[in-house]
């Protein structure tokens, strides 16, 4: 035959495979690679279209694995190779017969081939080759129905060829292994992230327990019947052993952490089993070592942050209450339900038991306060400061900044004082909630410390000695902050992130309320005795309670307060702790409340009256006791010591009085006592002048503001009073000593502008003690003005007058014009108290 009749030929069979689809008989290919067995080449490769379902499907062997063939596959996977291949002609003596026998011989040809490769192929591929020879088989059967296929129309060979595209997809994701196809299953996270302190000792991990507890898919065949002996495991990552030295032993794996360093990766293991597709288990893990240095400075800027927050809080109600908060710190009584109402009050506005407890030791120091009164107070201040531990159980830890700054921009805009003083109570409740969270952060750290969780094991309150330890270092701890407030948002903070269970900080609270006690014993330091037993009592009424509370801690007050507060592990934990304060100070106050007097007797008896030395400090001591911070609190100290100058001055007169008109100047020690009083009225208004000049330095309401200023004139003009009193005194000791004395007559005169100085004196010091605004005072002593005038001109008259008539000696002169200008000017003086007292210019 002619080439001519070859081309035709060809042409014609290519057009009828093109319309029928399939031809009548089987046709094959088949290519025989040279050099044989290299690696890296396929050894052997057949093609049968016997099926067209399952055309293109066939065996291959690349590097000794058998894996099913695809176009797709072959492409995306040795698209270097395939290039390879055309370039040397791999594609060639293809042969195309219509031969049944040729078929069937290219058909055992392919089944040599598989069998050939079955006995070269890894272990754990045998099933996917089962599954291609049952396919094969599968097609052979079909040979039959060839000639009934014949008429299938061209719409129905690419309704076939889609089908064989599905089902090389299908059998690509059944046989393949995961890593090798683009279509791999994410890692198994069956094992938790690890985050490790540096130098730990190895962690074990026992993955068949893993794979029985997460393989609920059930990849290793059914649930609870795996075979540990059967599993293969391997390392896939990490590559970088900074972090960690894995290590297989067996079905454990075994994680060699490095000793030091801050780092993490991502652990891979691979797990084999007979007959299942490979899983991988993925897992992050991290090795830290703590910042101490980063952990103390957040933990003290947190507290910081907190303590300026219940400062500007306090202030903030403070200047919100105003004269009412004054009024209510004034009010004194005997009845111990009111006094501890008032403590109570006190301390929720305050928000510190300490300042009120200190205020007590101060106004029983300066005699405005009697111990019974002050021991009710005490008690109520106990109550008072669990407040805080409510407000710290609030749930708003993360609303401390959005709260802190809307209210930041009203109070630096706003021009409504009353606005301005609620936006600072505010400020100050984001900065305690924001602070509380700071201290959260830095305290987070010691969780994962396992020398802090140790040590944390020997303060355990389980046991009764446990809860004994626990309250000795609550105590400690409110003996170093001096502050129960700080004590309380610390123990809150380690509770919240479960450093420390609920048992602990009950037991912490315990001590806390023991250590504050600190403040007022240190505040009655070179006070008088009275002071002392106000001070001395508050240690007590703690000790004692925590004593009786002990007992009943573990088997009582803990399931109490659980049930109450609904305590579950570290849900609801600080509203618990704020509960068992409260719970401790209440029942603690019920039990002493009845024995009020009682104790004060007792401390009355035991506590011996001591002899005070009668100088400056001591009798000063009250302006300088601490927490002179609380604007409130200042004003009213600073407050009482100026009714102490208004009484030294009053008994001052008293004495020069005294001993002018009993002509008692042989009395040495009442004249000294004169002397020594009027030394002790200077460096009062030296005192309270630094204590009122330190206080205005700092921010204050308006009328605080104008209200130190009126004190600070009004203890100038006291100590001028009390200076002329002690110039009448000198003038007269001085006319005795020249054995000399003013006439009868005016001695009168003398004695009554001295009674009208000491009326004056008395009507303001009434005044002020009530409250009032003065005014009325004021008119009074504008009334009097000319009435006391006219007798100082009066009295200076009939002197001139006897001084023409008799001889007077010039030392009696002088002394008559200094005295009488002496009184003139304490008149003035007492008038300007009373201007000062009503804030007149």
């Amino acid at each position: 035959m002619s080439k001519t009749t070859f081309k035709q030929l060809g042409i014609f069979v290519l057009l009828l495979f093109l319309i029928s689809g399939r031809t009548s008989k089987n046709w094959g290919m088949e290519y025989d690679s040279s050099p044989p067995n290299q690696p890296g080449f396929i050894d052997s490769w057949h093609f049968w279209n016997k099926d067209l379902s399952f055309c293109g499907q066939s065996i291959y062997v690349v590097n000794n694995q058998s894996v099913p063939f695809s176009f797709d596959f072959f492409h995306s996977i040795f698209s270097d190779r395939f290039s390879n291949f055309k370039s040397n002609s791999l594609f060639h003596n293809i042969s195309l017969s219509q031969n049944d026998s040729k078929a069937s011989n290219s058909e055992q040809k392919s089944e040599d081939s598989a069998e050939s490769m079955e006995s070269e192929s890894p272990d754990h591929f045998s099933a996917e080759e089962s599954k291609v020879e049952s396919e094969i088989s599968k097609s052979k059967k079909l040979e039959d129905s060839d000639s009934s296929l014949k008429t299938e129309s061209a719409t129905d060979m690419a309704s076939k060829k889609i089908s064989i595209l599905s089902f090389e997809e299908k059998m690509l994701a059944e046989v393949v292994p995961e890593k090798e196809t683009k279509k791999t299953a994410a890692p198994k996270k069956w094992i938790p992230n690890l985050r490790v302190l540096a130098g730990s000792p190895p962690t074990i991990l026992d993955l068949c327990d893993s794979i029985a507890k997460f393989d609920l898919e059930g990849s290793f065949g059914t649930p609870g019947t795996l075979q540990p002996e059967l599993l293969t495991i391997s390392m896939v990552s990490p590559s970088d052993q900074s972090v960690l030295e894995p290590e297989i032993q067996g079905t454990n794996l075994i994680l060699n952490w490095a000793a030091k360093g801050n780092a993490q990766t991502e652990v891979v293991v691979r797990i084999e089993y007979p007959d299942c597709l490979p899983v991988y288990l993925s897992f992050n893990a991290e090795i830290w070592q703590p910042n101490y240095f980063w952990m103390i400075a957040v933990v003290i800027g947190g507290l910081g942050l907190f303590l300026i927050g219940m400062r500007n809080m306090s202030e903030g109600v403070q200047m919100m209450a105003g004269s009412s908060l004054r009024r209510l710190i004034a009010f004194f009584t005997e009845n111990r339900f009111l006094a501890v109402g008032i403590g109570l009050l006190t301390t929720m506005l305050i928000q510190s038991s300490s300042v009120t407890t200190v205020m007590v030791v101060g106004f029983i120091n300066s005699q405005i306060m009697t111990l019974s009164q002050g021991i009710g107070v005490i008690m109520g201040a106990n109550i008072g400061t669990t407040v805080t531990g409510w407000i710290l159980a609030l749930k708003i830890e993360d609303y401390g900044l959005p709260l802190l700054g809307i209210s930041a921009f009203f109070y630096l805009f706003s021009a409504n004082v009353r606005v301005r003083y609620v936006s600072m109570s505010l400020m100050g409740l984001g900065l305690i909630f924001f602070g509380l969270k700071t201290m959260q952060s830095g305290f987070f750290i010691l969780k994962d410390i396992p020398n802090f969780s140790q040590w944390m094991s020997y303060v355990d309150a389980t046991s009764f000695f446990g809860v004994i330890k626990c309250a000795c270092l609550g105590c400690l701890m409110t003996l170093v902050l001096q502050s129960s407030s700080a004590t309380i948002g610390i123990t809150i903070s380690l509770a919240t992130i479960g450093v420390i269970d609920f048992n602990t900080a009950a037991a912490f609270v315990l001590g806390e309320n023991v250590g504050t006690t600190i403040t007022a014993l240190l505040a009655s330091i070179g006070t008088t005795t009275v002071a002392k037993r106000a001070a001395y009592f508050h240690v007590i009424f703690n000790i004692i309670g925590v004593c009786w509370v002990l007992v009943i801690f573990l088997p009582i007050l803990l399931p109490l307060v659980t049930s109450m507060a609904n305590v579950q592990g570290e849900k609801n934990i600080a509203a618990g702790i704020a509960l068992t304060h409260t719970l401790f100070n209440v029942s603690n106050t019920i039990l002493f409340l009845p024995f009020t007097k009682v104790f004060a007797s007792l401390l009355t008896r035991f506590v011996k009256e001591s002899e005070v030395p009668k100088d400056s400090k001591l009798m000063l001591t009250s302006l300088g006791i601490r927490n002179m911070e609380t604007p409130i609190i200042a004003i009213e100290r600073s407050r009482v010591e100026i009714l102490r100058m208004m009484n030294g001055c009053i008994q001052l007169n008293d004495w020069i009085r005294k001993i002018i008109d009993e002509k008692d100047y042989d009395n040495k020690e009442l004249i000294e006592q004169a002397f020594k009083q009027e030394d002790v009225l200077d460096h009062m208004q030296d005192e309270v002048i630094t204590f009122l000049a330190d206080m205005m330095s700092k921010n204050l309401s308006v009328d605080i503001a104008e209200m130190a200023r009126g004190q600070l004139r009004m203890s100038d003009e006291l100590e001028t009073v009390s200076d002329y009193l002690i110039s009448v005194l000198k003038s007269n000791l001085k006319l005795h000593e020249t054995g000399l004395q003013f006439p009868e007559m005016e001695m009168d005169s003398f004695t009554e502008l001295d009674n009208s100085v000491r009326d004056h004196l008395i009507m303001i010091r009434k005044s002020y003690t009530e409250r009032d605004s003065g005014t009325d005072v004021l008119q009074d002593i504008y009334q009097r003005r000319k009435g006391f005038t006219f007798r100082v001109k009066q009295t200076r008259d009939r002197f001139l007058k006897r001084m023409s008539e008799e001889k007077i000696d010039p030392l009696v002169v002088v002394a008559f014009n200094s005295q009488l200008n002496f009184y003139r000017r304490l008149r003035e003086h007492a008038q300007n108290i009373a201007e000062a007292m009503t804030n007149i210019r």
